[in-house]
């Protein structure tokens, strides 16, 4: 699975695993949320979005079932 960054005011990168249908958000914060049963399809109109953040309040959050991933020791600034 691969990150990859985001220019987003909250934001910093997105996973996606299509097998799981999981979606994979870190915030600048440094937390990381795990998202399940989240399409594929929704996966590429996130991408496609002007504004992630936007997209993310309006789409995902609240909309499904998710998970906060504890912090590893030493993925500050990531």
């Amino acid at each position: 699975m691969d990150w990859l960054p985001l220019e987003s005011r909250a934001l910093a990168s997105v996973a996606y695993a299509e097998s799981e249908r999981t979606l994979y958000l870190r915030f600048k914060s440094g937390e990381i949320y795990r998202y399940f049963r989240f399409p594929p399809e929704q996966y590429q109109e996130f991408l496609a979005a002007d504004s992630k953040g936007q997209y993310f309040a309006a789409h995902v959050r609240d909309q499904f079932q998710c998970e906060r991933l504890p912090r590893a020791r030493g993925t500050a600034g990531f």
